[in-house]
Order: structure tokens, then sequence, then C-alpha cells
């Protein structure tokens, strides 16, 4: 079975993007959260107790909440517009291409509950789509933070930019993926979180924490593996992907997302235009619509957990 997290022990990072906001909100009346009946699922029922004025909410309408957090944008204000992602980016798509990446509105557009959150609600609430539909829409950066640390950096960011920035949570608790958070952290630059000259795992959001989990186990075997938190999908650490292709035997990415459009096919696009010939694989949710059950017990399904990626990789070498 894949990895259970002790939820007492750590916060999900819908948590601490909502504790970051409100900290910002504190200290800039220009920033402004939008949402589309979710203050509850994204966790800023107590921001819009604090900040009633820098709150609005459009009710279950995810075209006018994109919408309305671009005409916001295009006055100044520094806009978060929170839904889940399922819908925010499959109703409201025309309105993030047009009303913010082609109008240039530096709108945050911020999807909760994204990949297979929502569990046995099945396939109509999974966001397996995101990242292949806002990676073809000019104009947008695309974030899916791994860790607490990345969440905190990753909001900081989208504040002081003035660009339209896609960011992606989940629901489940995230431990630290390092014990010392002394890295720099800059949208299109991935983070290592270990290395090894065998393997390089290249994950992003939650499935970070799992691939770490497989690095662990691979140690086991004598393979030792490179781990990287590619949290920008768009744009991606080409830098970084060179050097891995340089250094390790294969690469394997990982993510909860389909493997068509995603950080895999991202990955196998630049590689393979830039004449990489080594082992490749991309471990994600298969085109199909996914299996009953909960976040866990979907992606240990699909080999999404750290027992899965291990097989993965054991395979992938020999």
């Amino acid at each position: 079975m894949a990895e259970q997290i002790n939820t007492n022990s750590y916060k999900a990072n819908l948590e601490i993007f909502s504790a970051t906001l409100q900290r910002l909100a504190a200290a800039d009346k220009n920033i402004i959260a939008v949402t589309s009946d979710s203050r509850g699922s994204g966790k800023l029922v107590t921001f819009g107790q604090k900040f009633p004025a820098q709150m609005v909410e459009v009710g279950i309408a995810e075209q006018n909440l994109v919408g309305v957090a671009a005409g916001l944008a295009s006055c100044g204000k520094k806009v978060f517009a929170v839904s889940p992602a399922c819908f925010l980016t499959a109703r409201a798509l025309e309105q993030i291409k047009n009303d913010v990446a082609y109008s240039d509105n530096p709108v945050n557009v911020i999807g909760i509950s994204a990949g297979v959150s929502y569990g046995a609600l099945g396939s109509t609430h999974h966001s397996l789509h995101d990242y292949a539909a806002l990676r073809a829409i000019n104009n947008i950066i695309v974030v899916a933070p791994a860790d607490n640390f990345e969440t905190e950096k990753a909001i900081e960011l989208a504040a002081s930019l003035n660009k339209p920035v896609y960011l992606r949570f989940g629901k489940k608790p995230m431990p630290p993926l390092k014990e010392n958070n002394d890295d720099v952290f800059a949208f299109g630059k991935g983070r290592v979180i270990c290395e090894g000259n065998d393997v390089a795992i290249v994950a992003t959001g939650e499935a970070v924490y799992l691939a770490l989990e497989a690095a662990r186990k691979l140690k086991e075997e004598n393979i030792n593996a490179t781990v990287v938190s590619m949290h920008t999908i768009k744009p991606l650490d080409t830098d970084l992907l060179t050097s891995l292709a340089k250094k390790c035997k294969a690469i394997v990415t990982v993510e909860e997302h389909s493997v068509y459009g995603g950080l895999g096919e991202a990955c196998a696009s630049y590689l393979l235009q830039n004449g990489y010939a080594k082992p490749f694989k991309i471990i994600g949710i298969p085109d199909e619509y996914t299996v009953t059950g909960s976040q866990t017990e979907i992606m240990d399904h699909y080999g999404i957990s750290g027992a899965g990626i291990t097989a993965t990789v054991i395979d992938l070498l020999k």
C-alpha cells in the first residue's frame, strides 16, 4: 500500500496558503481573494472574517469568478481566484485563456482539491487535465508546490509578481521534504531534494514526497536516486533536466495527473528534442476513467506510491 502520512504532525499546503495570504493581506489592502462558494474548502473562512473588504464571493460560477478576478487585477488589485481545480480549469478555461493570459491580467488562479484529492467522488471531480490545458496557453506560469515550504514561498512570489500564475493544491497534510529549508525558491527552477547518479526521479506536487520515499527504498537496493521537486511545470527548468540527463542512467517522472500533457510529456519533449537517448518513464494516471477509491487507493493502484515508483525504477534500470 502507499505510504500513510501522520495527519497529526503536518499541515496541508492549503492551510499554509491561507496563513500566508492572511499575513500578506494584513500588510497590503490590495490583496483580494475571490471564491466560488469555496471559502471553506479553500481554507479561507478565517480570511473572510479578518478581511471582509478583501474578499469577493461569486457563488458557484467559475467563469464569473475568473472574469471578476481579471477585472479587479486590471484595476491594480493583487487577486487570488480560488476554486476546485477540476471546475476552475475546465468550466473557466476560456476566461483563463482570454481574460487572464491573453489580456495579461496578473491573476493568481488557485486550483484546490487537485488531482484525485476528491477520491470516491470520481472522475467528474478529478483534475487530471489542468497541466495539459494550461501548458498550451501562452503567458501563464503553472506551479504545483510539494510541501509547506514551497507553498509559502510560491504564494509570496506570486503576490509580488505582475504576471498570471496558476497554483495547484491538494488536501493531504504534507511533511517537509528537507529538514533545513534554506533553498532559494524561484518559479522555473526545480528543487533538488537528494542526489544520486543511478536514476533521476522528477516529480511535482504531492507526488514529490512519494518519490522521496522511493529513493529511500531504492537505497536499500544499492540504487542511488536524485529526487527533484519540479514545482514549476511551465516554464520548465531545462537546465536542470540537461544536467540530470548527463549524470543519471535513467529518468522517471511522477505526477498526479494524466500521463498526457503534463510534467512527463513536458520533460520528454525537451529531452528528446535535445538528443536524450537513455531510459525514460512517465508515472501518472493512464488514459482511462479512474478506479473508485480514496486518493491514496487510487494513486496506489496506478503505481504513484513509494513502492510503485521503486518497482518502476528497478524495472527500467534492467
